[in-house]
């Protein structure tokens, strides 16, 4: 089937927040990796409306994107800069990234940004809709990477309640639920109550109907990230690295201890289980026991 680049601007049918509305929808599709959505349409005092923020679950990296129909401009750039530049100072414990996206890359636009020198992580993605049949599809491709990086308010992840089937086909793997459901079997031996809640971007605990996010889970493709919510010590960090729990950075917003669980990493390691089964219950307990 013979594919027709269509532009986005001019297209009647189109526009910016059905462009916003997809890459909210499924934020990988920029290859900027398995992001998820933290936000859309987000307020910048005195400074308009950010287009999306994503963030990478692993690493914590947030991403401030900007969609520009057409091609770059000076004013596009100035807007993505400053919202990087707002959030980053908002939330100084993440690291951060400007995108813009546009169906025009400049050379001028790419110029401008040379002048920077890599003191701003800037990164460029030039978008292009393909008219197929009836419908529409979307490519990305980063024309430009970001070189390096120049340098309290409540922000809970968005919990858009959803069920097993999204996880096990959309974030995971049937395997890495069934992950899950072995470490849940650790959560019980604690809350014996305590059942699966399944939100957009993570999956939490429930105790009687009632969100209870003492422990909480991330399924992806070939590992579980596990997030526990006690405050960072020497004596939980030591626990950690001697039964060889790999940490993923410490979330210190929340105050919680990130691991990451893979398929065939010492799958039925009884140290581990008894680690984290100690860990889970003092995180239990710190959140105010059973009720």
């Amino acid at each position: 089937m013979k594919l027709e680049a269509v532009s986005i601007k001019q297209c009647i049918t189109l526009n910016e927040k059905w462009v916003q509305d997809q890459i909210a929808e499924d934020p990988p599709i920029l290859g900027l990796g398995d992001l998820i959505l933290k936000d859309k349409e987000r307020i910048q005092q005195h400074a308009g409306r950010l287009d999306l923020l994503l963030q990478d679950p692993e690493t914590l990296k947030r991403y401030e994107v900007e969609i520009q129909l057409g091609a770059t401009d000076e004013s596009h750039i100035i807007r993505t800069i400053e919202y990087w530049d707002i959030e980053r100072k908002r939330y100084p414990q993440y690291e951060h990234a400007a995108v813009i996206i546009a169906e025009n890359i400049t050379s001028r636009f790419l110029n401008v940004i040379q002048l920077f020198n890599g003191t701003i992580p800037l990164i460029a993605i030039k978008i292009t809709a393909y008219k197929v049949g009836n419908e529409y599809a979307l490519t990305f491709v980063k024309v430009l990477d970001e070189m390096s990086l120049g340098l309290v308010d409540e922000d809970e992840p968005i919990s858009e309640p959803t069920d097993r089937a999204f996880w096990e086909t959309k974030r995971g793997t049937t395997k890495t639920l069934q992950l899950t459901d072995s470490l849940l079997a650790l959560v019980k031996k604690v809350e014996p109550r305590a059942a699966l809640k399944y939100n957009k971007h993570y999956i939490g605990i429930e105790v009687n109907g009632i969100a209870r996010n003492f422990v909480t889970f991330m399924p992806r493709k070939a590992h579980v990230i596990m997030t526990i919510k006690l405050p960072k010590t020497d004596e939980t960090d030591s626990l950690l690295d001697e039964v060889a729990l790999q940490k993923l950075n410490y979330e210190n917003q929340w105050r919680q201890y990130r691991i990451k669980l893979d398929l065939l990493a010492n799958a039925d390691d009884e140290k581990q289980k008894e680690a984290i089964l100690n860990l889970v219950k003092e995180a239990n307990e710190n959140f105010g026991g059973s009720f």
